[in-house]
């Protein structure tokens, strides 16, 4: 009898629980083109890896695509882009503040747009905002 016991911690439906194993690309890479042997079976690839066999279809998926090559990682990056600001149109008028529903102000709570001017001026809007009260911000604060 085999007196070694692994400590493995689950939870009360018997799932495993802690830090999530991470494989990297050259693991996956591997594990793929196991299943992709003549004769092979995804299962059972994934059962002698002992993954899910539902994780290495996704891989196969992301593999098929191009996204498990070594640069990968490196594409995945955003840059960000230089923006060139031009004197707004504004026609006179007095426009009234958008009305929002609720729904739609909740929606918009989460979006926030961030613009830095010359001279270290930062403008940070958060949430849904009048285009027009905003044209009038930025154009104050560009100095034109």
């Amino acid at each position: 009898m085999d007196a070694s016991v692994t400590s493995r911690s689950t939870d009360a439906l018997g799932r495993r629980s802690g830090p999530r194993r991470r494989y990297s690309i050259a693991e996956k890479r591997g594990i793929v083109e196991e299943t992709q042997v003549r004769g092979a079976s995804v299962p059972e690839v994934a059962q002698r890896h002992g993954i899910n066999t539902n994780l290495v279809f996704g891989w196969r998926r992301l593999h098929k695509q191009g996204l498990l090559k070594a640069d990968a990682t490196t594409q995945i990056t955003p840059r960000l882009l230089p923006v060139k600001l031009t004197t707004p149109t504004v026609v006179p008028g007095n426009y009234p503040a958008a009305k929002h529903s609720r729904r739609r102000r909740r929606k918009q709570d989460g979006a926030m747009i961030e613009i830095e001017f010359t001279g270290g001026v930062r403008l940070v809007v958060r949430g849904g905002v009048d285009a027009v009260i905003l044209t009038r911000i930025i154009t104050a604060l560009s100095g034109q």
